[in-house]
């Protein structure tokens, strides 16, 4: 029974995705124990190894880093059915109560890279303890950038600085894997042209098939000797690095603001003013204005020529330099509260989100303003979100154009179906380029639940269940996509159990969530 709950906690710190979960179905006799050990091992690194390593060996020693880990996972284990890999989420009446969000995922590996380009020290407090941040991390371990963590607080870390682009730890290829984390490959990807040596960035199957080519051919015009995979434009990314003088780039913002971004967070290593500039339409502009504000707090200044919504362009002088701010706070995940607020706006019940309000950086907050035209009453505070529903107002289909909060669209897409009317999420092709197809995955798993979906291009449109009865004991296939599974788990506001398979892959950004919904719901 111990190793069986040791093996359980091991998926669930892993994020139980496809790759690791065949590890654990086997039993304890089996003679794949080691095989099974091995594999493991040889897609984690540094410190996640060691741990891995203990977890296995020992049977979960407890200590003061992982202890908070630890018992939430194993309240976790006891609600996931282990043979199927699945939690029932039970019906729900109503949210109720204030949640404290965990960081922002953007926000913290930006901090991170920052950091790690700046002149001085910089802690980094309320980093996300997630999957993606984690392998930043270990990015950083392997580049021999000093990174100091905590022992008595895993959220918080001391960055030393290079004072200039990182080069590479040795002569030899410095082989990075990054998972599938979008915000540590593409920012890596252009930093790490700025410096010295040779570079290859790589990731899990689903990262293989996420574009990267916007960014590669924007780093190319500057001067960069770097490649994708030429007949797919997804990494591996494979980096020569000798510095880059500087120059002109103009780019796509059609897929990703990301590319943008992470030349921007690049350019101040250049040794001469960098001038980018987009060439059709920039999606997502709030997460470019996240990535400009932060460089300011580390002491550069981007210069904005145009429109963020038509076609701006951006210029980095020479003399930008990173200097550490000393310390940073990340902000909490506005994705993340998406969550607690359609709950709210759903059930009728009161929900105050701490960790992002009216001064937050972040785009995604925007998404209250959503469920306030749904019908949601929102009342705003500078560092938090409360929302609720007088229960005499029924929630109300809406037309939306969620090109700047793509990610909270996807919780938009449950309100939907429990709303009078049809709703029609817009401007969201980058669903198909994330962590799955997310476009076809919210159509396939809204109509599991009895919506009809019209599904187009880069827009969808959700017509409810007659009555806005969703079906009940629906399994909800997460395709190893942490928002899918969060989202969807908001499904059982209609009074109906359901299903989540493979509810550990909420590591990747929230790996407490089931926690934290369960503490403020009312069954």
């Amino acid at each position: 029974m111990k190793l069986n709950s040791a093996l359980a906690f091991l998926s669930f710190f892993l994020g139980a995705s496809s790759q690791f979960s065949a590890a654990f179905t086997v039993s304890t006799g089996s003679n794949n124990n080691d095989s099974n050990r091995s594999r493991i091992l040889a897609r984690t690194a540094g410190s996640q190894q060691e741990e891995t390593n203990r977890i296995l060996t020992n049977v979960l020693p407890v200590n003061s880093i992982n202890k908070k880990r630890y018992n939430t996972a194993m309240k976790a284990a006891w609600a996931v059915d282990k043979e199927s890999n699945t939690l029932t989420v039970t019906p729900i009446k109503s949210l109720d109560g204030t949640v404290t969000l965990p960081g922002s995922k953007s926000l913290s590996n930006r901090c991170l890279l920052l950091a790690a380009l700046s002149e001085g020290k910089t802690k980094v407090e309320n980093l996300l303890e997630s999957d993606d941040i984690r392998y930043m991390l270990e990015a950083l371990d392997t580049m021999k950038v000093p990174v100091e963590r905590d022992p008595s607080d895993a959220t918080t870390v001391t960055v030393t600085g290079q004072n200039g682009p990182i080069n590479a730890p040795s002569k030899d290829t410095c082989e990075l894997f990054l998972g599938n984390a979008g915000t540590a490959m593409r920012p890596l990807a252009a930093a790490l042209c700025m410096g010295k040596g040779k570079f290859v960035l790589d990731g899990v199957p689903r990262m293989r098939e996420r574009p990267i080519a916007d960014l590669i051919d924007g780093l190319i015009q500057l001067g960069a000797n770097v490649s994708c995979v030429k007949e797919t434009g997804c990494p591996p990314v494979t980096i020569d690095a000798n510095g880059i003088s500087g120059g002109e780039a103009s780019i796509s913002g059609k897929m990703s603001s990301q590319f943008l971004s992470s030349l921007l967070m690049a350019s101040p290593l250049a040794t001469g003013d960098v001038t980018i500039s987009i060439k059709d339409e920039l999606i997502s502009a709030p997460y470019v204005s996240l990535t400009i504000g932060l460089m300011k707090k580390f002491g550069v200044n981007v210069q904005i020529e145009g429109d963020m919504d038509g076609t701006p362009s951006f210029k980095i002088p020479a003399a930008a330099k990173y200097m550490s701010p000393g310390s940073i706070l990340v902000e909490g995940d506005a994705s993340s509260a998406s969550y607690f607020i359609a709950g709210a706006a759903i059930t009728g019940g009161t929900v105050t989100v701490r960790g992002c309000g009216s001064d937050s950086v972040q785009g995604d907050v925007a998404f209250a303003n959503v469920m306030e035209q749904m019908g949601a009453t929102v009342t705003w505070a500078p560092e938090s979100i409360t929302v609720t529903r007088d229960p005499n107002v029924k929630l109300k289909g809406v037309d939306v154009d969620c090109g700047k909060i793509p990610d909270a669209a996807m919780t938009l897409a449950v309100a939907a179906l429990f709303a009078e009317g049809p709703t029609t999420i817009r401007n969201v092709y980058s669903w198909r380029l994330k962590e799955t197809e997310r476009m076809k995955a919210i159509v396939a798993e809204c109509t599991k639940l009895g919506a009809k979906v019209e599904e187009f291009h880069d827009y969808c449109i959700i017509h409810p269940p007659k009555d806005n009865k969703v079906n009940d004991n629906v399994t909800i296939e997460t395709y190893d996509d942490h928002r899918m599974a969060m989202t969807f788990s908001l499904a059982a506001c209609g009074g109906v159990n359901v299903i989540i398979h493979d509810p550990g892959c909420t590591a990747k950004t929230f790996p407490t969530y089931f926690e934290m919904l369960e503490s403020i719901t009312t069954h």
